[in-house]
């Protein structure tokens, strides 16, 4: 599929396939795909980065290619590893054949066959609908040397293998890095890609998105749901909701029937919205009602 040709049309082809994009994040996308550079997204955890580019590669028809970050990363995990087992047998079957053998076997231990793909090495070969959408989520869980490695990829869309030379993308793939921000990614990282922060909607932009992906939640239930969860985030929480968490409690609020939210509701499913102890031990010691108390005085002013 083409890209789209403007601003107007990456926000109508991310709306298409269910993400509701701000403005300024859909100009990021617009010109992340017409200017070759990888898209670096911050924000809190749950605000949908990781999903901008699953999203962009159903839209585009391309493959995600989804390299996950974790401490330790290293380089035969994320870019590529030789099939050590297949070269061991591969010198066995030529050491019983005989002297020519195992020299030739030696010889071509280090080829493409013996080479096993990580996601990055992966992400560099163009597939039949194009260039896949590579998607390198949360960096700042990897350590700084996986950081200086990837400086090469993100500049050059190129890997260095020192047996068979360098491996060169025939068409750059498209590239979204994300960071919860757990440490600061370094500015040389940064220095290559385009950068946005992805905030938390406003609640205009959270209501419409809970009608897009939950339409069976009624009207009234929707906007009181939204209308809480936003109040939350002015508060002073640990960890303040996600978009992700409001759709999975206007799931689960449907599933028991709830046509609006009440006291008792709300302290029963907290878990769904919070994920830290103090967190729920606050709201549920009169936090949560205090919270719809004040709804309800907006509501009736």
């Amino acid at each position: 599929m083409p890209l789209p040709a403007s601003i107007d049309a990456t926000l109508a082809l991310l709306e298409a396939h269910g993400y509701l994009a701000a403005r300024s994040l859909a100009t990021a996308v617009h010109l992340s795909l017409h200017m070759g550079r990888p898209l670096f997204l911050e924000g809190e955890s749950g605000v949908g980065k990781t999903e901008v580019a699953q999203v962009l590669a159903r839209a585009l028809g391309r493959e995600l290619v989804r390299l996950q970050c974790y401490e330790g990363l290293d380089v035969a995990s994320a870019v590529y590893e030789w099939n050590y087992a297949r070269q061991m047998l591969e010198i066995r079957l030529a050491e019983a054949r005989g002297g020519a053998d195992l020299e030739a076997a030696g010889a071509g231990l280090f080829s493409e066959r013996f080479l096993i793909r990580r996601p990055v090495l992966r992400a560099l070969e163009t597939g039949p609908g194009g260039a896949p959408v590579l998607l390198v989520d949360e960096l700042d869980r990897a350590d700084e040397p996986f950081e200086a490695y990837l400086l090469e990829v993100l500049a050059e869309f190129q890997v260095t293998i020192p047996e068979l030379g360098t491996v060169r993308a025939a068409q750059p793939p498209v590239v979204v890095i994300t960071s919860n921000r757990t440490r600061e990614i370094h500015d040389a990282v940064k220095r290559r890609c385009l950068y946005h922060w992805v905030d938390y909607p406003d609640a205009a932009r959270e209501l419409a998105i809970v009608r897009a992906r939950v339409p069976e939640a009624g009207e009234r239930l929707a906007r009181q749901l939204v209308a809480f969860v936003q109040a939350l985030r002015a508060g002073e929480l640990f960890k303040p909701p996600g978009v992700a968490e409001t759709l999975d409690w206007a799931r689960a609020l449907v599933l028991l029937g709830r046509a609006e939210i009440e006291a008792a509701v709300v302290e029963d499913t907290l878990g769904v919205l919070l994920k830290y102890q103090d967190d729920l031990a606050r709201l549920r010691a009169g936090g949560a009602r205090e919270v719809l108390s004040g709804l309800a005085v907006m509501s009736n002013a």
